[in-house]
């Protein structure tokens, strides 16, 4: 039941990013280098308040298990939770750039490419295995992404970036399984606003004066940064990089949806075929578990019948 859990939990995280254009675009005007900085500002304000005034005894534990890891568990968890936190600033910079200076097909374009990219990845470096089931996934989803891609360079280029950044923290952060998922989180963000803080004065505009760009901010905060970034690593303590990856495509179909639907992107023949195809390698990807419990009953009542 618990691997269920870790599966509802991804697909929540990917259900909610594929809203996150939503919260995005209304405040487009401003530049996305202000809205990174105010992003990572709150979250973590609100991260570090929740931390110490209602999860006190997780820091302390946290605190009691790393002190007594050994050097080389410390050290690793030190260069993942530090790596980790400077590819996601990376990711979410771009991110916030495409969204709303190129287009939101672009955005939904990179994660597409990321799932192939999560699983590829995980494949090289985490020695994860993959049936041949989940190769032909990857190869469809793959097909997909070369027929999105053509005659748009400059959304596959921006794309591409967007993925590799977002795939490369997924696959870091597997291995970052030592310490409570909300505190690396916390500890993350804070690491991010220590760097970018010295930029703030000389690269920010003025500061907004719009309710609607604080209720943007809260939205982007709570629903689409510190609640599906807690679930996407809480599901990476359970399942593979590469079934993460493949889930992820939940969020781009949404953000299509919304591009299509909402924002009156124009949509070819050839991108509706392709998101079909999408569709397809998640359910060839997700097999087991779809079909796996109808195949084990169809087994037992075989059985029984023998008997």
């Amino acid at each position: 039941m618990k691997k269920y859990n870790y599966y509802f939990a991804a697909f929540s995280a990917f259900f909610l990013w594929g809203f996150f254009s939503l919260a995005l675009k209304p405040i487009s005007s401003y530049p996305s280098l202000d809205i990174l900085f105010y992003r990572v500002f709150f979250s973590v304000f609100t991260l570090t308040s929740i931390n110490l005034i209602f999860r006190r005894k997780k820091l302390k534990k946290n605190w009691d298990d790393f002190s007594i890891m050994s050097k080389q568990t410390k050290r690793k968890i030190i260069i993942l939770t530090l790596v980790g936190s400077l590819i996601l600033a990376s990711n979410w910079l771009i991110f916030i750039y495409v969204i709303n200076h190129i287009n939101v097909k672009a955005g939904s374009l990179a994660y597409l490419i990321c799932p192939i990219l999560t699983t590829v990845f995980a494949f090289f470096l985490l020695k994860e295995k993959l049936n041949k089931w989940k190769w032909i996934a990857v190869c469809i989803s793959t097909i997909s992404c070369i027929l999105l891609s053509l005659n748009h360079f400059q959304d596959i280029f921006y794309s591409l970036v967007v993925a590799s950044t977002y795939a490369l923290y997924l696959v870091s952060q597997r291995k970052n399984s030592e310490i409570d998922k909300f505190v690396i989180l916390n500890i993350q963000l804070l690491f991010i606003a220590l760097l970018i803080l010295p930029f703030y004065p000389n690269y920010s505009g003025a500061i907004p004066v719009d309710p609607l760009f604080y209720t943007c901010l809260f939205c982007i905060v709570v629903f689409f940064t510190i609640i599906p970034l807690f679930l996407n690593l809480y599901a990476l303590k359970g399942l593979d990089s590469s079934t993460v990856g493949i889930l992820m495509y939940i969020n781009p179909i949404i953000n299509f949806t919304l591009a299509v639907f909402y924002f009156k992107e124009e949509v070819s023949l050839l991108q509706m075929v392709s998101y079909s195809l999408i569709l397809f390698s998640i359910i060839i990807f997700n097999k087991k578990i779809l079909f796996g419990k109808k195949n084990k009953s169809k087994a037992i009542a075989q059985d029984s019948k023998s008997i």
